[in-house]
């Protein structure tokens, strides 16, 4: 029997697992809640489900579920991508699974501007992971994982995000036939770091996607600021 599935977040990657649910024998894809706003740099989920008469979630926030806050409730998997809310524990109940596609080698890089960080902090190696949602920052158990080569010498932002996407597929691809078979791993917690946006404006010239963008915003910044 097909299992029901909510696809919640943004952009091209989550258009291509959103088609691989809607394609699967194995899944019935009954719901898309999209970041609103959209972001323009990238494809719109909410044009891909509206094309393929999939519901959406107008307003972008869980919590808009049509039923999700009636007694009863439930959805047997519930998934994110690039979401940019957090799930609270009572949606979370609700589901009989619930799992991130986060972009960054959890316990690493929890929270906010994962690939930003990484550059900005000279990494040589990032990662993508697939990990349970819990009522915490990206502290669930991991499902999988694929670590890659990064060059903060010339990389920018943008070119490993595209570079993380084409990862991310490869290991969503990897992961959902097996799904049922694995057994998620805590996160070692000692191994944590963890960012949030008030930390931002220490990004530099790694705020954005490009070093020119980033160098523009800042001249932009009025004085004071």
């Amino acid at each position: 029997m097909a299992k029901n599935v909510i696809l919640m977040g943004k952009g091209t990657l989550a258009i291509r697992v959103a088609d691989w649910f809607y394609t699967s024998p194995d899944y019935t894809l009954t719901l898309i809640v999209p970041v609103i706003p959209e972001p323009k740099w990238t494809d719109s989920l909410s044009a891909w489900a509206k094309d393929h008469e999939i519901p959406i979630v107008e307003s972008g926030h869980f919590k808009d579920i049509p039923g999700a806050k009636e007694e009863g409730w439930q959805i047997d998997l519930a998934f994110s991508v690039f979401y940019d809310r957090i799930i609270k524990e009572w949606f979370i109940k609700k589901c009989g699974r619930i799992l991130n596609l986060h972009n960054g080698p959890l316990p690493r890089y929890r929270g906010v501007s994962p690939i930003n960080w990484a550059l900005k902090n000279n990494e040589s190696m990032h990662g993508v992971t697939i990990h349970e949602i819990t009522p915490g920052i990206d502290d669930g158990p991991i499902v999988g994982k694929i670590e890659y080569s990064i060059y903060p010498e010339f990389d920018e932002v943008i070119t490993v995000y595209t570079r993380a996407q084409e990862y991310g597929w490869t290991l969503f691809q990897q992961t959902m036939p097996i799904l049922d078979q694995i057994t998620a791993t805590p996160q070692d917690d000692t191994k944590a770091l963890y960012y949030d946006s008030s930390k931002n404006d220490l990004l530099g010239e790694r705020r954005f996607f490009t070093k020119a963008d980033s160098l523009k915003a800042l001249q932009q910044k009025p004085e004071g600021h």
